[in-house]
């Protein structure tokens, strides 16, 4: 029951997430936009997540700043080690040109399929990475100028 409780409170938190995001967009449609991706492995698979990330999905995204789509692209892991509740193993964070570029239609599998002709191969690793995740959630954030009045 207290499982059900805390997934209903989940629900409600992504929701209310996802609403905050929309209102808290950009006030100046060429302003950067900015995202982090979090993943969690499953304990002892976090080199072969970054192995197969850096191999697969790494390459589409400097495309894709090379292109313009996007001004920066970084990743980060935590030096310790935190509870596992709020344990991740690497934050990816994206700053799209804008808001709108971030949200427009983007044909990413045109991309994936020119960069990776063998398909077979990429869509199974592809599968793999996502395999040995526990979680994964994005997150985008604001600037705050802690200096304004």
């Amino acid at each position: 029951m207290i499982r059900v409780a805390q997934f209903a409170v989940l629900v409600v938190l992504l929701g209310t997430t996802s609403i905050v995001s929309v209102q808290s967009a950009p006030a100046t449609p060429d302003q950067p936009f900015t995202v982090e991706y979090y993943y969690k492995a499953k304990w002892g698979y976090a080199d072969e997540f970054l192995q197969l990330f850096k191999k697969n999905h790494y390459p589409v995204l400097k495309k894709q700043q090379e292109m313009g789509r996007i001004v920066k692209v970084w990743m980060d892991q935590p030096r310790y080690h935190a509870t596992e509740d709020g344990r991740w193993d690497y934050r990816v964070t994206i700053v799209f040109k804008s808001a709108a570029v971030a949200n427009e239609p983007f044909d990413e599998a045109a991309m994936q399929r020119q960069l990776y002709p063998d398909q077979q191969t990429f869509k199974r690793e592809e599968q793999r990475r996502f395999e040995i995740l526990l979680a994964h959630w994005d997150l985008p954030v604001k600037p705050v100028d802690i200096e304004a009045k």
